[in-house]
Formats: structure tokens, C-alpha cells, sequence
């Protein structure tokens, strides 16, 4: 039988339910994803590091855990939270349960709560730092370790989910039109994936490359990842991508967008909940036309901070916050959300295209 487990938010609010996935405490901000599908690209993905995730899907797990819809090597969510868990999965491609994923990898979770009345209370209060324990039921007690874990505003996470080292995705070899340098800030597979069908061979460097360590590599285009955390405090990150503004064309996704747009000049906020799922509307201003996107970010481009020279492209249509940007002066865009997505949608795979015209362009 499971044991008992408790969710206790920052404000003091608590959810009873039953352990999931390992035994013991975590602790990181929580959040929620709307999205039914995916949860397996969600748990994998590097962006979601000290993120407590709620799904809003009520049944998670029919579909299983297979090694081949992962974004990363590792599980990377802190924790998570879930109506209920499907224990017996029906997919021809599952060799495990998400639970017994969870517990593999010593992640943390909790199922049985009411995941409806937790999404609601994050969108009114805001997303805050939270504690799982199957160990601990006393809420002084886990409001006291809660008080010791820092609020995600200022935390730089992009060197914890970072390679440590350069290293190759793909060969750069003559069957390779272009060949990439990928900043590392918590990059997903899938990204690698697109760029490699679009042509690339991918070198990956740390969050901590220096642009001479960029230029001595000699790309056709530089990629600025996904990753987690706060831009703003990735100075390294902005002081490299500003360094190689005009040598090189950029293109950046997520968190890369968010550095892109520092480095050029604008500013970032905190979101109150954040935008997580993948049915979010945009409007690409250049084409007048709506896309469906996925997306995983808790802070935002100000749109009233873009210098002269940048060009906000696409707008999310839910609160008009920034989606995308870019530059007159350099072959330099971005877009917020996530256009290589899997399982999907697939509506802004034509910016990898566009990355591809650039470098063929500036060759």
C-alpha cells in the first residue's frame, strides 16, 4: 500500500493524498501543465529543474514510459503531482509505469489530491515554492524547511542542467550542410533532433562557453537553448550572445529567447503561474496568422522594454506577452515558446527553416 503523502504550499495551504513514484521529501516551486499528453517529454525536460509539476490531466500514465520520449538523460522535475496514475499502461511502446519511473529515479510525487483545486490556487496566488513529504505530516514543521528553499526569481539554474563539457550531437562531417553551435542552457533532445533533420551536425558547448571559445569553432549559426530558472541572472549567458551579435546568425528558443533579449537590450519579468501546456495561442504578427504552440516558462520578455532595432514578431493571445522577437541591426530571432514540441504541435516548425535561411545567407 502506498503511504501517506502531504503537499504544503508557501501561503500554508495543504493537499493530503498518497505517495507516488519514491518515498521521502522534496521541495521546489510549483506549477502546473495543462497539457493531456506528454508527460514524459515534461518529467525529462531540463527547464522544469526545482519545479514541483501538477498535471491538470486527471489520469496520468496510460501510455506508459519508453526510452525513446525522453528530453534529456535524466528525470529533471523535482517532484509531481497527480490526480491519479494509471499503473497498468496500454501502449505497444511501454516497458514501464510512470510510477515506477518516478521511483527508479528517486523522484518524489504524490497522487490523490485535488489537482483541479491546486491548479486553481496557483492561478489566483501565483506559482510558489512548495514541500512533498510521505515522512513529515506536521505543517510547522514543513513550513520551516519550506522557509530555507529560495524563491525562483534571481536563481540561476542553466550551469546545474548544463553539459560540463563540449561535445558532439552529430558529426560535422560532408553530409552536414551547416554546422551548429549549441548553447547549452538545458537544451531537449527533440531541438537536436530538428536541427540534425534540418541539416545541422551539432556541437554542444557549455552555458559557460565564452564567445572566442564560439568563434574559435567557426559555426555557420549559433542555437541559444531552452533551460530553467531566471534570465536574468545567466550574465555569463548574455555576455557571450552579446558578444556574438553580427558575427553569427542566432537563433534562440525559451530561455534562449529570454538571454537574446537581454543581450539586445530589453528586460525580463516573473509570470504569476507561468505558461505551461500545449495548446497556448499565438499570433505571428509578420504573418497575421495563429499558431498552436507548447509551452514551459515562468518569466517573460517586457515588451515595453525593447529597444529601438528589435521587432516583437509573434504575441500570446491568452495575456499579450511577448512570444517572439527580432533584430533589424543583426540575423538574430527568438521565439518563447516551443516550436520543436513533442508529441506536439507542430505548427512553427518552419522557424528551423528560417535558422537555415540565415546560415545559407551569411555563408
Amino acid at each position: 500500500m502506498p503511504k501517506p503523502a502531504v503537499l504544503l504550499l508557501k501561503d500554508g495551504r495543504k493537499f493530503h493524498g498518497k505517495s507516488f513514484g519514491a518515498e521521502g521529501e522534496t521541495t521546489g516551486e510549483v506549477c502546473f501543465n495543462t497539457g493531456m499528453t506528454g508527460y514524459q517529454e515534461i518529467l525529462t525536460d531540463p527547464s522544469y529543474c526545482r519545479q514541483i509539476v501538477t498535471m491538470t490531466s486527471p489520469h496520468i500514465g496510460n501510455y506508459g514510459v519508453n526510452d525513446d520520449d525522453i528530453e534529456s538523460a535524466q528525470i529533471q522535475v523535482a517532484g509531481f503531482a497527480v490526480k491519479e496514475e494509471t499503473v497498468i499502461p496500454s501502449n505497444w511502446q511501454a516497458d514501464r509505469s510512470v510510477g515506477y519511473y518516478l521511483r527508479d529515479q528517486g523522484i518524489v510525487g504524490i497522487q490523490g489530491i485535488d489537482t483541479r483545486a491546486l491548479t486553481r490556487h496557483i492561478r489566483d496566488k501565483g506559482a510558489m515554492n512548495g514541500i512533498i513529504s510521505t515522512e513529515d505530516d506536521d505543517s510547522k514543521s514543513l513550513m520551516k524547511k519550506l522557509t530555507k528553499i529560495p524563491d525562483m526569481s534571481g536563481l540561476d539554474l542553466a550551469k546545474d542542467v548544463s553539459a560540463k563539457e563540449k561535445y558532439d550531437w552529430s558529426g560535422n562531417g560532408d553530409e552536414n550542410q551547416f554546422k551548429v553551435a549549441a548553447i547549452d542552457f538545458g537544451i531537449k533532445y527533440n531541438i537536436l533532433r530538428l536541427l540534425e533533420d534540418h541539416g545541422c551536425g551539432i556541437t554542444i558547448f557549455p552555458a559557460n562557453a565564452s564567445s572566442h571559445d564560439i568563434m574559435a569553432f567557426n559555426p555557420d549559426g549559433v542555437f541559444l537553448s531552452n533551460g530553467p530558472g531566471d534570465p536574468a541572472a545567466v550574465t555569463y549567458g548574455i555576455k557571450t550572445v552579446r558578444e556574438l551579435l553580427g558575427k553569427k546568425p542566432i537563433f534562440g528558443i525559451c530561455l534562449g529567447h529570454q538571454i537574446l533579449a537581454i543581450a539586445l537590450g530589453a528586460k525580463t519579468f516573473k509570470l504569476k503561474f507561468g505558461h505551461r501546456g500545449l495548446n497556448h495561442p499565438v499570433k505571428n504578427l509578420e504573418t497575421n496568422t495563429i499558431e498552436i504552440t507548447s509551452q514551459n516558462h515562468g518569466f517573460a520578455v517586457d515588451l515595453d522594454s525593447l529597444p529601438d532595432g528589435i521587432i516583437p514578431t509573434h504575441l500570446n493571445l491568452n495575456d499579450n506577452t511577448s512570444e517572439g522577437i527580432q533584430s533589424k541591426e543583426f540575423p538574430a530571432f527568438s521565439v518563447q515558446y516551443h516550436p520543436e514540441s513533442s508529441p506536439g504541435p507542430h505548427d512553427s516548425r518552419y522557424l528551423f527553416e528560417k535558422f537555415i535561411g540565415m546560415m545559407q545567407h551569411d555563408s
